[in-house]
């Protein structure tokens, strides 16, 4: 929960029945009709604080959690064969959106895949997940990662967020559509 002073909340006189809440910077904002009265007021902010809150856990992870989720989609779409020694958030991962070492088993996702949709998070994950199986992008690791229904749309996200975030001069469409940056080459490198 957050502390009072970190909360504004804004009347709208043009609100009748909505209440929004978002963030801005460290500060959350709720949005509420200007004729609540102050108990309305107070309900809600605690209302939309609480499920804020329950939304970023969704969409933000713990290591634990992400591990979790791989092991998960490794059963769902992987039929269970895809098992990490470890999965967890990195700092240091570049352009990438993830990185595996088949060798020993690593998943490193990019903290840039935070509050991103769970439906790319889980794109990203797999993608890390089939090179446990396929080194490199053959066409039996893309046969593979073709199970999950969102491949495609999940790229396509990827895309356009590398493509705003670099500038449209620097974006390489091949590069921000590809996961751990390899390309069609092997994925053997410690950090690929």
């Amino acid at each position: 929960m957050h502390a009072p002073e970190l909360v504004e909340v804004r009347r709208s006189r043009k609100r009748v029945r909505t209440v929004s809440a978002w963030r801005e910077g460290e500060r959350t904002v709720i949005a509420i009709p200007a004729q609540f009265s102050r108990a309305q007021e107070k309900e809600w902010v605690n209302r939309m604080v609480t499920r804020l809150a329950a939304q970023e856990q969704r969409r933000r992870p713990s290591d634990r959690q992400l591990a979790d989720r791989a092991a998960e989609l490794s059963a769902r779409y992987l039929a269970g064969r895809a098992v990490p020694t470890s999965v967890r958030w990195s700092s240091n991962q570049g352009k990438r959106w993830g990185s595996c070492t088949p060798s020993d088993g690593t998943i490193r996702i990019s903290d840039r895949v935070r509050g991103m949709p769970r439906w790319v998070l889980d794109y990203v994950l797999l993608h890390e997940l089939t090179h446990l199986l396929h080194a490199g992008h053959t066409p039996q690791f893309w046969a593979a990662l073709d199970a999950y229904p969102r491949t495609e749309r999940a790229r396509g996200f990827l895309e356009g967020h590398a493509y705003r975030g670099d500038g449209a001069d620097d974006a390489d469409p091949d590069d921000a559509a590809d996961v751990d940056g390899v390309g069609d080459e092997s994925t053997d490198a410690p950090d690929a």
